[in-house]
């Protein structure tokens, strides 16, 4: 990868997003998401100052960890199996799509079996879209009442994906709610919820994610290039 072209998307990227941001909120941090590119292609983001990158799949975290453990912080950012939440407990700094309560319970249990506390996001479905998984916003609530006061997890704020959808105005409703239920949740300060983190935009819609009080978002296409599908392993994990 021309590291001249890296440093330039992601010199565009803040400068974006600080704009986006109108003044209203800090500029998001970006999350490099890092799936189907080699350790070789990653590296480089450290050299501008990126230190979190975030994968979808566990074959590809407990594949690239060795090579960039010392550099980055890892997020798991997609659809989680339980059976799969124990290789990664000592491998990545938070997960962000927690959406079903077997999946909180597994968390806890590793986490407890670890001697560690999991720092977690609710993964929110704004539009419902079972596909992409998330919970609906109104079942957010009555489920952190419940994972609250799980030991082995500590809840740290929200994430969402949205639709693909060029309705500027649809995606501008949604973030809107999602800034709305954070702010809501922020402000119970409920025991044990840290709620600090929201995640939401990508590569497509980052921007608009940015002027709603994303503190995060998650990149891609935008700052790696398009994915090379040809390098993925499709192995057990």
């Amino acid at each position: 990868m021309d590291a001249q072209l890296l440093r330039t998307r992601y010199e565009q990227a803040k400068a974006a997003l600080a704009e986006a941001s109108e003044g209203l909120y800090a500029p998001p941090r970006i999350i490099a998401v890092t799936k189907t590119h080699p350790a070789e292609e990653i590296l480089p983001l450290a050299d501008l100052g990126i230190a979190e990158i975030g994968e979808n799949r566990v074959q590809e975290i407990l594949e690239k960890w060795p090579d960039l453990q010392e550099k980055f912080q890892f997020h798991c950012i997609g659809r989680l199996q339980t059976n799969k939440v124990k290789y990664i407990m000592d491998k990545v700094c938070q997960i962000q799509s927690v959406d079903r309560m077997n999946l909180a319970q597994e968390i806890d249990r590793q986490a407890q079996k670890h001697g560690c506390v999991m720092p977690v996001l609710l993964q929110v479905s704004p539009a419902g879209e079972e596909q992409k998984g998330g919970m609906p916003p109104e079942e957010v609530r009555p489920f952190l009442e419940t994972v609250r006061h799980m030991p082995g997890l500590q809840v740290k704020g929200l994430m969402a994906v949205m639709p693909n959808t060029p309705d500027q105005a649809l995606l501008s409703r949604l973030f809107g709610n999602m800034r709305t239920l954070f702010e809501q949740l922020r402000d119970e300060a409920l025991p044990n919820v840290d709620m600090q983190e929201l995640s939401m935009g990508m590569s497509g819609d980052y921007l608009l994610a940015a002027k709603h009080g994303a503190t995060m978002v998650r990149l891609g296409s935008a700052l790696m290039g398009p994915r090379d599908y040809g390098n993925m392993n499709n192995g057990p994990f």
